[in-house]
């Protein structure tokens, strides 16, 4: 039978655990005030001056080399810092892509005049990035992107929609994957990335407003946007084997699975240490479930650090992650007499309406759910 093989993570050890200690002081003196309902934000939650103080402390580009404004820690180091701002519910969402997987993205497939010019401003918390991949019609289909970058003197004329694209009307820069080549019949050749400069003349960002009312995602239209040859980042058609190198990064944090983590601590709250055994019982099994995923997410975050291809080890991360996030709300509201409501004083009402109401992209966000298993299956041999 068909096995996926995961590395045993990284070992814990007292420089860990001074560090999550250090976090957690740090979050005790920054948070206070923040209500139950700010905190389910998690990683969408946007504040440039959080982000900023966390960069003094040298918690972005925590991995990436001295020379671009990293610090050189390992990767379980880093780890610390995502899994304790998530679990409270810190606003790191300014700073978030940038820092897992655009920063990455640049040091590994960048020139080195890109490397110098961008990857300490992120590392500084000044720089931000947005995600230029899917598109209209072609849900998580990558291949099927027909956003078109055409060679001109100097650079390239890019034209095309892309959809979904969170956190564009507060970038700096977009990392764009679309087209260079559309004369051969594999559709994962000819397409490049680029690094986008979003004040580009020809560039127009419509905003989204989801079922909350709250504005993260965008529409970005390239119309005649003139990008100039040293936007390009890696090698031209190089795009697919680029592109699914920055995925493993966005499928494999603790973001996949603890984006409602701050509902199931109010539920914790709410019901007490005289739960009945129904409630028991299931939050026993929410809580084995998160922490086996969190052993697999560790043991990615390894791979990553050795310079592996996780790509399906870190679909596997993604897909068991986000069905349990999506699970966690309606395991509550078997569990509590409450039904959602934004405007409610109860904290767990609140945070239960902001999950019920976000729930449905967590299976979209980062790869549908048929895109995953699609490559889990492929890795396992099964297609």
């Amino acid at each position: 039978m068909a096995h996926l093989n995961f590395a045993p993570p990284p070992p814990f050890n007292e420089t860990t655990e001074k560090l999550r200690a250090d976090v957690r002081a740090f979050l005790d003196r920054e948070l206070v005030g923040m209500t139950p309902a700010e905190r389910a934000r998690s990683w969408s939650g946007r504040d440039v001056a959080f982000s900023r103080k966390m960069a003094d402390r040298g918690w972005i580009g925590m991995t990436w080399p001295k020379k671009y404004g990293g610090h050189e820690r390992s990767a379980l180091e880093r780890y610390v810092v995502l899994e304790e701002m998530l679990a409270a519910g810190a606003p790191v969402g300014a700073h978030w892509i940038a820092d897992r997987q655009s920063g990455p993205s640049i040091l590994k497939f960048g020139t080195e005049e890109q490397r110098q010019t961008i990857v300490p401003r992120i590392a500084k918390g000044e720089c931000f990035f947005c995600i230029g991949m899917s598109e209209p019609n072609s849900g998580s289909d990558l291949a099927a992107t027909r956003t078109r970058a055409k060679k001109v003197d100097g650079g390239f004329l890019v034209n095309g929609q892309k959809i979904w694209t969170s956190g564009a009307h507060v970038s700096h820069y977009m990392i764009l994957f679309c087209r260079t080549d559309t004369t051969g019949e594999d559709r994962h050749a000819g397409v490049s990335q680029f690094i986008v400069d979003m004040k580009t003349p020809g560039i127009v960002i419509r905003p989204i407003v989801d079922l909350s009312g709250e504005h993260h995602f965008n529409e970005v239209f390239f119309e005649d946007v003139f990008i100039p040859e040293g936007a390009l980042l890696g090698q031209l058609g190089d795009g697919w084997k680029q592109v699914t190198n920055e995925l493993s990064f966005e499928r494999s944090g603790p973001d996949r699975f603890l984006s409602t983590f701050t509902l199931l601590v109010e539920t914790l709250n709410a019901l007490g240490p005289d739960a009945n055994e129904r409630a028991a019982i299931a939050l026993g099994r929410v809580t084995s479930h998160l922490m086996v995923l969190r052993r697999m997410s560790r043991s990615v975050a390894g791979m990553l650090q050795r310079g592996e291809d996780p790509a399906v080890q870190a679909s596997v991360v993604k897909e068991l992650g986000t069905t349990l996030e999506q699970e966690i709300p309606e395991i509550v509201r078997m569990l509590v007499d409450a039904e959602p409501d934004y405007g409610a004083d109860n904290p767990l009402v609140a945070v239960l309406a902001h999950n019920m109401m976000h729930a449905p992209s967590f299976s979209l966000r980062g790869g549908t759910r048929e895109i995953l298993r699609g490559i889990i299956a492929r890795g396992l041999g099964l297609r």
